[in-house]
């Protein structure tokens, strides 16, 4: 009988790892072609639990992994070559880790003899994802052991622990090297498993609910703010509506609901546009702002926060949530259980003043009924209609995920609320790497998928669009081109003399996006007219495969159509 050499016992370790990180949740896999990573990707290949997606770029293949996982909220692994290829996974690593995503990284290495002397892709790959991982294992070289399987065993067991049962969840790295001959020869190696190891993951109130109760038991003007989340609350509409707090919810909470059942009034319409106005902001100052989730994406609402007289915060991703410090109390639990014991409180608690409630929703009227009327008067392209109409357009059940420069804050000033629409963005570090492969991440675990995303992003992730748009699920981009960098349009930075500013900052590209969208095989249309993006979306749906909507916008006139917008609000406020 033929021995088995190193190849075998590396297939055969390495299986018993993707048993345990199948058993933990993860169904899909992400890699990139390279030799020393064959066993890995000839276990992944023949699992029966598991989908694998080949991509030729790491940092697309690794976006691509991040968009099932934040879509899904399961792990997903991720697994490439030595040298490069390992460090091309950085961006998505450091995403994961501020947005709380549970991806497992393994990276092929080389044995430790070949370290240190010069060999061919050969780096440092210990820790080299520093601070960002929850947590870093090398698994050492397979051998032919009694206990070998024992060991890889603990190592996918201790991988899932980290990456989703230890909250909060996140990226962990496992590093594999292996010896050559990396080809299994077929010979047989003990298949026998070690037993499993049981999973827990509990979370319970913090000690501090009750100081967080007597804090929200003096506030007399009280507003909620929904920040990023990961998991919907359940009840806070119905809490705010009771208790008579205006709440205002970022598309990323999951919360900007149509108004429901039995005259609850959900979350306000305009909120982020009301915020922007600093004579409503100061005449509504309140005495107390409940902030949910990630700190606000707007500096609007990041400045209603910074106004109110307290802050408390619910923090269920100990994101630390409060760049300010302007905190009371923070505290890190499920905000479905503190809404739970809020709602168990209510007899406790102070009543609001009873003109506050009304005194918003009647604002939130009268500026969404301005600022609808100014937006369908115009016929050019503006940002802040493309994502009203876009999110507006996207069916029962669909997903739209948002570029994280303009795209999110666009949505969170225009949208309206409605129900059935999931709404994803990359805001956990905010860049715009990775973005066109993350919606293809989504797209192949979601129903109808969209993106808003900015031609800049676009350009970012070339590869991942050229080799994602022939093998991804149906997906819809609408691009909003305005050859270049928008948003220092309306920054300081601005005020620069043209050319210098155009050369640092605005950065015009001069490329021709239908060029690049037919030359990866995509359907294209461009639009030059504000009234024809949602019939063009809806062409885009019928032809089906990844297609792209590509709005012309004039980067200077979109500076001056949000002075105007600034202005009809504060007409419609009297201000």
């Amino acid at each position: 009988m033929t021995e088995p050499h190193e190849g075998d016992v590396a297939l055969a370790n390495v299986t018993t790892l993707l048993h345990e990180l199948v058993r933990g949740g993860v169904s899909h896999m992400c890699m990139t072609p390279g030799s020393r990573s064959t066993p890995i990707a000839l276990a992944a290949a023949r699992h029966p639990g598991i989908t694998l997606h080949v991509h030729v770029d790491e940092r697309a293949s690794a976006f691509f992994g991040l968009g099932i996982a934040v879509a899904s909220g399961k792990p997903v692994a991720l697994f490439c070559t030595s040298g490069t290829a390992a460090a091309n996974h950085f961006p998505a690593v450091v995403e994961a880790s501020m947005a709380r995503v549970p991806i497992i990284v393994m990276t092929a290495d080389r044995p430790p003899e070949l370290h240190g002397v010069g060999a061919n892709q050969t780096i440092d790959q210990q820790h080299l994802f520093g601070g960002f991982v929850k947590w870093f294992h090398d698994t050492g070289v397979p051998v032919l052991s009694p206990n070998e399987r024992v060991r890889w065993s603990s190592a996918g067991i201790d991988a899932i622990t980290h990456a989703v049962r230890l909250h909060p969840p996140g990226p962990v790295h496992l590093n594999l090297p292996f010896r050559e001959p990396l080809l299994p020869s077929g010979a047989s190696v003990d298949a026998s498993r070690p037993e499993s190891a049981t999973y827990t993951n509990t979370r319970e109130l913090p000690s501090r609910m009750p100081a967080f109760l007597r804090e929200v038991s003096t506030g007399h003007r009280v507003a909620v703010v929904a920040g990023r989340l990961r998991v919907r609350p359940e009840g806070l509409a119905e809490l705010c509506a009771e208790r008579g707090w205006p709440l205002l919810a970022e598309p990323l909470s999951g919360l900007r609901d149509a108004p429901g059942s039995r005259g609850l009034r959900g979350a306000l319409s305009a909120g982020t546009l009301l915020a922007a106005n600093a004579a409503f902001r100061e005449r509504q100052h309140p005495d107390l702002v409940i902030q949910i989730g990630a700190a606000p994406t707007s500096r609007a609402v990041q400045e209603l926060v910074r106004s109110a007289d307290r802050l408390l915060i619910i923090d269920p991703d100990e994101l630390v949530a409060d760049p300010d410090r302007r905190s009371t109390l923070t505290i890190n639990a499920d905000p479905t259980e503190v809404v739970g014991a809020l709602h168990s409180a209510t007899s406790s608690l102070p009543a609001t003043r009873p003109q506050w409630i009304d005194e918003w929703h009647d604002a939130d009227r009268k500026g969404r009924e301005a600022v609808d009327a100014l937006l369908d008067s115009w016929d050019e392209p503006f940002e802040g209609r493309i994502a009203r109409d876009v999110a507006a357009a996207i069916p029962e059940g669909g997903v739209l995920f948002a570029g994280s420069s303009m795209p999110i804050r666009d949505l969170d000033m225009f949208m309206r609320p409605r129900s059935g629409l999931r709404v994803l963005a990359n805001r956990g570090a905010s860049g715009i790497d990775g973005l066109v492969s993350t919606t293809f991440g989504i797209a192949e675990v979601s129903g109808p998928t969209y993106a808003l995303l900015g031609d800049l992003s676009v350009i970012h992730d070339a590869s991942g669009l050229l080799w994602g748009a022939r093998h991804g699920k149906a997906t819809v981009l609408v691009v909003v081109d305005n050859d270049g960098g928008g948003i220092f349009s309306m920054l300081p930075q601005a005020s620069l003399p043209k050319d210098e500013f155009e050369l640092l900052f605005g950065t015009p590209h001069g490329l021709d996006l239908e060029a690049i969208a037919r030359a990866a095989g995509i359907g294209v249309r461009s639009v030059d007219h504000a009234g024809v993006v949602v019939p063009a979306i809806r062409e885009a749906e019928t032809a089906g495969g990844v297609q792209i909507v590509r709005v012309r916008v004039d980067r200077q006139r979109a500076v001056e159509l949000r002075a105007h917008v600034s202005q009809a609000v504060a007409a419609a406020l009297g201000e």
